[in-house]
């Protein structure tokens, strides 16, 4: 499916609700501890393999540049820079479309994927302490609009 007013699939654009988990394989580790980030991604429309959109939440966005790879399943590689706190966050996704489930129940489109973190910032109360870059967590994002 592609977009008559550009080059991304229309299944693509939109707005998706995203979330991010630490790699940590302890299957007893508390759910909640393993919150890697949560926000959502706005993707746009843009020129033929291009990514174009932005990640955000209260209080902080990143801009996202990048690109798609067309085929079964789409993919994307993208990378998020912004100014949060006064501080600049620069992250690299990478990601699939999830491909339908035949006779599948409540299933909207979703992205998955993973995340590393490319730079250190400065994160916590007063920004005394740093979130280090390298770490890698896994995502996953579920459209909120109408599906397609």
């Amino acid at each position: 499916m592609t977009n008559t007013a550009g080059s991304v699939p229309s299944i693509l654009l939109g707005t998706w609700t995203y979330r991010s988990f630490l790699s940590n394989p302890d299957l007893n580790a508390d759910f909640d501890a393993l919150e890697f980030g949560r926000g959502n991604i706005r993707i746009d429309d843009a020129p033929l393999q291009m990514f174009s959109g932005l990640i955000f939440g209260p209080g902080w966005e990143l801009k996202l540049k990048g690109a798609i790879a067309y085929g079964n399943p789409f993919s994307v590689r993208f990378q998020g820079v912004g100014i949060v706190g006064g501080a600049q966050w620069i992250y690299d996704y990478s990601g699939f479309l999830v491909p339908d489930w035949p006779n599948g129940i409540d299933q909207r489109p979703a992205l998955v994927g993973s995340i590393v973190r490319t730079i250190p910032h400065p994160t916590g109360p007063n920004n005394k302490s740093t979130a280090p870059a390298g770490v890698v967590a896994q995502w996953i994002a579920v459209k909120q609009d109408s599906q397609d």
